[in-house]
Parts: C-alpha cells; structure tokens; sequence
C-alpha cells in the first residue's frame, strides 16, 4: 500500500475509531452499572465543545504541552500504521506522556500536581512492559520492525501478551489502576493530572488520548499478525475484557499498582524473555 496513504489513514482513523471505542465504552459501562447512558458519538460532541470553547490557559507551558503530547502520540501511530521499528515507538510515547507530566507540573494546583505525581508511577509501570514487549518481538521474529513480522505471536509471547492487557487497563485509565485520573467519577480525583487544563488544550489531549487507544490495541493486535482481522479481534476481546474488570474492580493504591504491575505483568514478560532466549526464539 502506499506510504502517503496509511499516513493519511494513521492520521484520519484513530480519533474516528477511537471516539466510537470511548462511546461504546460509556455506553456498555453505563449498561453494566444499570443505566441507560450517553449517545455513542457522545466523545465527539464533547470533544467538538471543549474545541469551540474561549482559549484560557494559567502557563504557556501547558499549551505547549498539550500540543506536544498530540503531535508525538500521532507521529508514533504514524510509525506504527508504517510497520515501523516498535521499540523506537515504544520510546515515542514515553516522550508524548512526559509532555503531559511536565504540564500538569506546570501549575500550581495541587490536585494537578498530585496527578502529575501519579502519571510519573503510572509510566514507570507500564513503559517497562512496553520496552520489554519490543524486544520479545525481536527475540521472536528477528527484527524490531513491525512490517517484517511473519508469523503469530502469540503461542511464543504469551505471557507478554497478559502483560500487555495490564498496559492497557493503565492507559485507559480503568479501575483498578486509575489512580492519576478516571474515565469515568470513580474515584476522588477525577481528573487529576488534566484538573487545570481546559477549552481547546483539554480537547487536543481527548483526541491524543483516542490515538494512544488505537495504538495501544494496535500493539496488542501484533500477537496474531500477518492475520488482520484475528489480531482485531483480539485486540476487541482485550479492550472488552478491561471495561469488565473496570466495573467490577475499585481502585487500588499506586504501591499496589507498581506491585502488581512489577511483579505480575513485569514478571511474566521477563520470564517470557529469557525462555526465548534459552529456547533461542521460535
């Protein structure tokens, strides 16, 4: 296919996906909680009002922020809809939420700075993973690259696999792991690490966000490539599976979040690494 053409599908189909991803999500949350719930295409209304609200910013750096975060989130999906080196992807999107921490640490509110504090715990848990996700790729396949896969994954990389799905809970910002800010009014600080951004920078942060969804499960959909619609459906299985632990979990406390992340999810794929290494890759 050409090049300028899954530019231009990497640039036009995550926020459409991921906004009618985000509506289901309302919606089937709401169902599982016993309520009627929003439109499906509430995430584009809200996302379309907080673009035509007034500009009001309390520091230069939160705009720039907010931009930075967008524009290296959609550079790294950029990467991966060209097959491109996943570790360096990987790195991509640890610089894209380092822009969001330095700007929530950019104001003096307390609760954003709380948040941002959070943020920082919640990449040391999953970034490790992700890395470590890459290299099993290579171990696995030969090369870092995603064009150059040429088998399923999965039955080699299964336990990263289940590693990956805790990464997922994480960049949702689900229950049990919601602990810098929430999807939804789970917990006492709901939007933590994004409390004082608002208008058109909150806006560009809720569409950066629904590229990081598409490129998350796009991550998890390489365990079952070269078959496109199984990797799909994987990646779908996962993202409905995290909506149920979301409704069915509270939220735990960042020590118990880094344990579990550390210990399960880092631990499997670590174990995972060092099979492939002795068994030298399959």
């Amino acid at each position: 296919m050409n090049e300028w053409l899954l530019v231009a599908l990497a640039l036009v189909l995550p926020p459409v996906l991921g906004s009618l991803l985000r509506g289901f999500d309302r919606i089937l949350t709401a169902r599982m909680q016993g309520r009627f719930g929003p439109p499906l295409l509430q995430p584009v209304y809200d996302t379309i009002k907080l673009l035509a609200k007034r500009r009001m910013i309390t520091g230069r750096m939160q705009a720039v922020s907010s931009i930075g975060y967008l524009l290296f989130i959609m550079a790294a999906t950029v990467m991966f809809f060209l097959g491109q080196d996943l570790l360096l992807i990987v790195l991509v999107l640890g610089v894209a939420d380092m822009f969001l921490v330095v700007g929530a640490f950019a104001t003096r509110s307390p609760y954003s700075q709380i948040g941002a504090n959070r943020e920082l715990l919640q990449i040391l848990s999953y970034e490790p993973i992700l890395i470590i996700t890459a290299i099993g790729l290579y171990i696995a396949n030969g090369s870092f690259m995603i064009s150059e896969i040429s088998q399923p994954l999965l039955p080699s990389l299964w336990p990263i696999f289940i590693a990956l799905v805790l990464v997922l809970i994480i960049l949702m910002r689900k229950s049990p792991f919601d602990i810098s800010s929430s999807e939804h009014a789970h917990q006492e600080l709901v939007r933590g690490v994004f409390t004082e951004y608002s208008g058109i920078h909150l806006g560009l942060i809720e569409i950066a966000h629904m590229y990081e969804l598409i490129l998350v499960l796009g991550v998890i959909s390489l365990m079952w490539l070269p078959g496109v619609v199984p990797g799909i459906a994987l990646a779908l299985a996962c993202w409905f599976l995290v909506l149920v632990i979301d409704n069915i979990t509270a939220r735990l406390t960042w020590s118990s979040m880094l344990k579990i992340s550390w210990m399960f999810g880092l631990g499997l794929a670590l174990v995972n690494l060092i099979g492939l290494s002795v068994l030298g890759g399959v």
